[in-house]
Formats: structure tokens, C-alpha cells, sequence
């Protein structure tokens, strides 16, 4: 998936995504435990998978008005 795909989901869409490249990641560790992976690129390309899929939630958030953003710091 691409960046200008991931920019059009939703952000409950974007963390589902990352929950589900977790999992395959998780799933071929342990099949590299037992057996040879038969693609162990696709693991380099899940992580930056997940690498892509969080830094659009961050630019989210950072892009939202500050009153919204929800931090403790600074304030009286």
C-alpha cells in the first residue's frame, strides 16, 4: 500500500492495518523458528509497512489544532 493510499483511510482503518502487519510478522517469526520462510524479504517490507501506516497517524496528529491534541504539558 502506498502513502497517498493510506492518506485517504480512515484512522481506525490505518491501525487495523498495523494490527494486521503486526500479526503476519509475529506469524513468520515463528515459522522461521521451525522451517525456512519462503519469502524473508516480506518481513523487511511488513516493518516498513508499519513504519508508513504510523508515520501518516503521526503527521495526523500533528496537523490537528492544538486544543484538540489532548496534552498535559505547559498548561496551567
Amino acid at each position: 500500500m502506498k502513502v497517498k493510499e493510506i492518506r485517504t483511510l480512515p484512522e481506525d482503518e490505518i491501525g487495523a492495518e498495523i494490527d494486521k502487519a503486526r500479526s503476519k510478522i509475529f506469524k513468520m517469526r515463528f515459522q522461521g523458528k521451525g522451517e525456512n520462510v519462503e519469502n524473508p524479504g516480506s518481513l523487511k517490507s511488513l516493518r516498513r509497512q508499519i513504519a508508513r501506516l504510523k508515520t501518516v497517524l503521526r503527521e495526523r496528529q500533528l496537523a490537528a489544532p492544538a486544543g484538540t491534541r489532548g496534552g498535559t504539558r505547559g498548561g496551567s
